[in-house]
């Protein structure tokens, strides 16, 4: 048999396949360098990301050491001893200053304006019985003179019908009649009428002259005046209002007692219970230093329906200082009340830098130098110190007064005195 020609088909498809093996050969190469340049590379990646990862979360032993260090670091704490002492408790409140007879003055006659006084003035201080404002007198004077007139007219009347029955008697004696004489004989009934006119006569004349007294309007108390509502020439009748007025000779202030604090206070309750003394100072104006004395003299009847707070009432003598000299006080000016209460004992006094959230004070044991926390439950607080009484803390505990930011139940503290910090600052 004859060799196949060079370009049979049978010589192209020998020609075909050793080229793909070829092509498969040079294939399987590349991918084994890829392999091998990619395998160093993972692993070196690989071990980076395990290191991370060890450096952020380290093992629990290293937490813990940790734990131990940060806790050796930050349970060092400044301690004071608590000691029992007597507390005399004080109450704060806040009320605003009220006049206790604040009135609507108003006219009892009619008539026109002519005198308004200086003490008629808004603002201005008057005196009881001084005139404040003048009324037309020509009126009330008329009134009075026909009064007058009516009187007499009256009273010769009654003079007339006395003569008549006394005749009256005289001349049933005179005719020699044995029995008594009745009421019509001797004109009695004309005489009682003729009495009557008298007194009713004597009655509108006391009534104009006490008219012409009230044209001229006086003040019925030592007090201030508010506002004035009237001028000259106006014209009033009776119980046009005239102006407000209160009197000055003391004020008074509401002041709310809650329920916690009425338990360390004892109010008057009766007209002759004993008052409470009380100072107050103005809570408007913290510059102003001036100080009153009132006294709670009574309470409220009932507690208010929102707030379920008790309010006292507490009276200022002398409020615009005229009688003592004190400085002025004025009507509608906010006040802080401070009432002593009851005194405590066995009271322990805990500095508010000391109390952490919650109401939260730690205690060191001083035997074993430990630490642990306790919440309280105050009975009255001041601007730096909080009172309270608890049977569990005994004289002599040591109170925890340093911020720490994390206190393990019953961990060991060191306690800082005076003599390491010194040590410590000379070290630096």
């Amino acid at each position: 048999m004859d060799p196949p020609e060079k370009n049979s088909p049978i010589a192209s498809s020998d020609s075909s396949n050793d080229d793909s093996t070829k092509y498969i050969s040079s294939s399987n190469s590349s991918q084994r360098r890829v392999v091998k340049i990619l395998v160093p590379i993972s692993v070196i990646g690989l071990g980076v990301l395990i290191l991370y990862l060890l450096n952020k979360n380290p093992p629990d032993e290293e937490i813990q050491v940790a734990t131990k260090k940060n806790q050796k670091r930050e349970l060092r704490t400044r301690v004071i001893e608590l000691k029992k002492e007597n507390y005399q408790t004080t109450i704060e409140a806040n009320g605003i200053i009220k006049a206790h007879n604040e009135i609507i003055l108003t006219s009892q006659v009619s008539g026109r304006v002519v005198t308004i006084h200086p003490q008629f003035e808004d603002g201005a201080f008057f005196k009881k019985g001084a005139i404040l404002l003048e009324l037309e007198e020509a009126d009330f004077l008329t009134s009075v003179a026909s009064a007058k007139a009516n009187l007499a007219q009256a009273e010769a009347a009654h003079a007339q019908e006395k003569a008549r029955s006394e005749q009256a008697k005289l001349n049933w004696e005179d005719l020699g009649y044995d029995e008594e004489p009745n009421d019509l004989v001797l004109r009695l009934p004309q005489l009682k009428e003729a009495v009557a006119r008298v007194n009713s006569a004597q009655t509108q004349l006391a009534q104009a002259v006490r008219n012409l007294s009230r044209s001229k309007i006086k003040a019925p108390f030592d007090g201030r005046v508010i506002e004035r509502n009237v001028g000259i020439s106006q014209s009033i009748s009776a119980n046009t209002v005239l102006s407000k007025i209160y009197s000055i000779d003391y004020a008074e202030v509401r002041l709310p007692i809650s329920s916690q604090d009425m338990k360390n206070l004892k109010l008057p309750e009766a007209p002759d219970d004993k008052p409470l003394e009380i100072i107050l100072s103005d809570s408007l104006n913290e510059e102003n230093e001036s100080t009153w004395k009132a006294k709670i003299v009574r309470t409220e009847g009932a507690l208010d329906q929102n707030s379920l707070e008790l309010f006292a009432i507490a009276r200022i003598p002398d409020p615009f200082g005229k009688k003592s000299g004190n400085p002025t006080l004025r009507i509608g000016q906010p006040v802080k009340a401070v009432i002593p209460g009851t005194v405590i004992n066995d009271v322990f006094r805990i500095p508010r830098m000391a109390v952490r959230q919650l109401r939260m004070i730690y205690l060191v044991d001083r035997n074993n130098s430990t630490i642990r926390g306790s919440i309280i439950n105050p009975i009255n607080e001041s601007e730096d110190y909080i009172f309270i009484k608890d049977a569990s803390i005994t004289e002599g505990t040591l109170l925890a007064t340093t911020p720490m930011s994390w206190v393990p139940e019953g961990a060991k503290v060191q306690i800082i005195t005076k003599e390491k910090e010194g040590a410590e600052s000379t070290s630096l």
